[in-house]
């Protein structure tokens, strides 16, 4: 992280999106994105990405294993937006159609170090009605949230009926620069 102008402060975030455990699912990838507020921006890593696909394990856990890494930089002058990591799990169903797993949003740690397994919980939109459920099941076509930053701002979610599908374990480790110089606190000793 080279230096900013006055007033910049920045945050460096590496780690990984570990692994998945959920209750009725044979195999899973992860779409992943960062959301962050207009005084943020991203001057290393990339915004999006995607996992490979990982069959899921036949015990109890049904546990799908990613390992895949997490490198991303933001420089910013003001704390508030602080970036979001938005998840969508997507996997195969019985009839070879590419449908949603479940969706999960966590802001980003506030506090350098490393984070150990972060679990997110996986949250999938429901029909509304039996006759919408048939419909989803018959034609292999389920609810999906047409934009997923839905979750990171929460406006209209109280309108969305989801389930927990799963958790997603992810591990960051996190280091600020010029983050106490400007006077901002989180509550960590300096």
């Amino acid at each position: 992280m080279s230096g900013g102008e006055a007033g910049d402060f920045f945050l460096s975030i590496s780690g990984s999106i570990e692994s998945a455990d959920f209750y009725d699912i044979s195999n899973a990838y992860c779409k992943y994105a960062y959301q962050f507020g207009p005084e943020w921006s991203l001057i290393a890593g990339i915004e999006e990405g995607l996992t490979q696909m990982s069959k899921c394990s036949n015990d109890a856990r049904r546990l799908a294993v990613w390992n895949f890494p997490l490198d991303v930089a933001f420089k910013s002058t003001n704390p508030h937006g602080w970036p979001q990591l938005l998840l969508s799990i997507y996997g195969l169903d019985g009839f070879g159609h590419d449908v949603i797993r479940g969706y999960g949003a966590c802001r980003l740690p506030l506090i350098t170090g490393r984070h150990e397994k972060r679990r997110i919980a996986l949250y999938v939109p429901e029909s509304s009605s039996l006759m919408q459920q048939f419909a989803a099941w018959l034609t292999g076509r389920r609810p999906e949230l047409i934009d997923i930053g839905i979750l990171a701002t929460g406006d209209g979610r109280e309108l969305t009926r989801m389930k927990v599908q799963g958790f997603v374990n992810v591990t960051f480790n996190v280091v600020l620069k010029d983050f106490f110089q400007l006077g901002y606190d989180n509550g960590e000793r300096q």
